[in-house]
C-alpha cells in the first residue's frame, strides 16, 4: 500500500507582508486575496502598520481592510530585528520602551482577532555575560507572556540565527527558555531557516516539545540561509509536509520571505509559493 499523500488546509498558509516593504498594505492584501490566501501573519512596521512604544493606531482601518477581502489576521509579528525594540534590551530606557512596544503589540493582536503574537529571545550585548542576558530575556518574556494571557492570546517564540542572537539559536535553547519561563502563554515556534542553519530537523523540534505543543511555524525554503520562496532553496517540501502530518500539526505556516531579491516583485514570490502549496491543499 502506498503512503498517503501529504496534505494541508488552505487556512494554514499565512501570507506575510514583510517583503512588501516598498508597497502599500492595500496592494499586499489585494495580492493575497487574488492568490487564494485566507490567513495573514501581519508584520507590524511602516508603511503598513503604525505601532510603537506609545501605542497602536488605526486598528479599525486594518481590520476593515482584511475583512473586506475575506482575509483573517491570525498572527501578529511586531518588527524587532531591524527596528529599535528588542526582547532583551539592557539599557533601562530601551527596556522600558521595548516592553511598552510589545505590550501594545499584544493589545493590537487582541483587537485584530489574532490567535497569537510571534516573539523571539532578543539578544544580549556581545560583550556581556550570556547568562546575565539570558536572565533578562527570561524576565521580559515572562512579563509579556503574562500580559498576553490577560489579553486572550499566546506568544510563540522562534529561534534566531547566530548572527542575530547569542541566546535562543537552537531547539535546545528554545526548550530551556520555554521551560524556565514556564507559562502556558509562551509556546515554541519553528523557523525553518534558523532550524536549517542550526543543522536541525522538524523531527528534532517535535521530539523536544512533543506532538501538539507546536502551533506555528515560519515555514519557508532556505539554503539553509535566506528566508526564501519555496523552490528557491534546498529544503524538501514533500518531506516537511509529511513530517507535519505525521505529528498531527494543525497550526499556522507563516510565509516569512525576507530576502531582498523579492522586494521588486513580492507578488511573484507569493504566486510561486502558493503554486508550491496547491498540491497539498485539500480545500
Amino acid at each position: 500500500m502506498s503512503e498517503s499523500k501529504p496534505t494541508l488546509r488552505r487556512e494554514q498558509i499565512a501570507g506575510m507582508n514583510i517583503h512588501y516593504i516598498m508597497w502599500s498594505l492595500d496592494y499586499f492584501l489585494d495580492v493575497q486575496q487574488r492568490l487564494g490566501f485566507e490567513s495573514i501573519e501581519l508584520w507590524c512596521a511602516e508603511p503598513h502598520v503604525t505601532l510603537d512604544h506609545t501605542g497602536y493606531f488605526e486598528a479599525e482601518v486594518l481590520a476593515k481592510k482584511a475583512a473586506d477581502r475575506g482575509l483573517r489576521y491570525r498572527t501578529l509579528c511586531p518588527e524587532n530585528v531591524v527596528y529599535p525594540w528588542q526582547y532583551c534590551a539592557r539599557k533601562p530606557l530601551h527596556e522600558q520602551r521595548s516592553l511598552a512596544y510589545f505590550k501594545h503589540g499584544i493589545e493590537l493582536a487582541e483587537v485584530l482577532g489574532c490567535d497569537r503574537m510571534s516573539v523571539n529571545s532578543g539578544w544580549g550585548d556581545w560583550d556581556e555575560d550570556r547568562e546575565e542576558a539570558w536572565k533578562r530575556s527570561r524576565e521580559h518574556l515572562s512579563i509579556l507572556a503574562e500580559y498576553a494571557g490577560e489579553h486572550g492570546l499566546v506568544l510563540t517564540m522562534e529561534s534566531l540565527r547566530p548572527e542575530e542572537s547569542n541566546l535562543v539559536t537552537t531547539v535546545s535553547d528554545a526548550k530551556r527558555m520555554i521551560d524556565e519561563v514556564a507559562s502556558p502563554y509562551l509556546q515554541p515556534m519553528v523557523d525553518t531557516t534558523a532550524m536549517g542553519v542550526a543543522g536541525e530537523t522538524l523531527e528534532d523540534w517535535f521530539a523536544a516539545f512533543g506532538d501538539g505543543a507546536i502551533h506555528e511555524m515560519h515555514f519557508i525554503d532556505g539554503d539553509p540561509y535566506g528566508h526564501l520562496a519555496w523552490g528557491d532553496g534546498k529544503h524538501d517540501m514533500d518531506a516537511f509536509v509529511a513530517t507535519l502530518n505525521a505529528h498531527g500539526f494543525d497550526g499556522m505556516l507563516g510565509q516569512e520571505i525576507t530576502d531582498g531579491r523579492y522586494y521588486d516583485d513580492p507578488a511573484a514570490a507569493d504566486a510561486k509559493n502558493m503554486a508550491a502549496f496547491e498540491k497539498y491543499l485539500i480545500d
